[in-house]
């Protein structure tokens, strides 16, 4: 079992330093009242070419669109960590995992994924209590919003003053 998952997202060098440790030259970064916007080529990663994500530190939520190469296409619209995100000085931003994700497919269902890691983490001791407590409460609150949304992510985000914008897809 690893330890909770790190990204920094450096604003003002256009850097996102992956979970690996791996900084990544950044297309586009927007901030907003709401949270952070980071829009980047992926490297090194066979099943997916690009990654844009939203980082919504009040709801404990990072919210990501991955474009899939051809082959490795997958059935979600959204991706969603649970999480615990942090501004620092400096025009940083610090995203700490914890383990629990939701894969939204709209208008149809919302997943609750990775619950087998959530729980091996608590069980040895590298989530505390606490942020295992608040983990599942941001799990729970996201599904219930999105369910009683119609599974559908914008809606859900709506009810919070949130509007999410992405960069558009190229034309296939």
């Amino acid at each position: 079992m690893h330890p909770p998952k790190t990204s920094t997202f450096d604003v003002p060098a256009r850097i996102n330093t992956d979970t690996k440790g791996f900084p990544r030259p950044v297309d586009e970064y927007r901030e907003t009242p709401f949270g952070l916007y980071m829009s980047r080529p992926m490297v090194n990663r066979p099943s997916t070419h690009w990654v844009q994500s939203w980082l919504l530190p009040d709801l404990g939520l990072c919210v990501t669109d991955w474009w899939w190469n051809p082959g490795h296409e997958r059935e979600q619209d959204y991706y969603l960590d649970v999480c615990e995100i942090r501004r620092e000085d400096g025009g940083r931003w610090l995203l700490t995992d914890h383990y629990l994700d939701i894969v939204v497919r709209t208008g149809r269902e919302a997943e609750v994924v990775d619950v087998d890691e959530f729980v091996a983490a608590v069980a040895a001791g590298l989530l505390a209590p606490a942020a295992a407590e608040s983990a599942m409460h941001t799990a729970y609150r996201a599904v219930d919003g999105l369910a009683s949304h119609g599974h559908d992510l914008d809606a859900w985000l709506a009810t919070y003053g949130i509007t999410l914008t992405w960069k558009p897809r190229p034309a296939a």
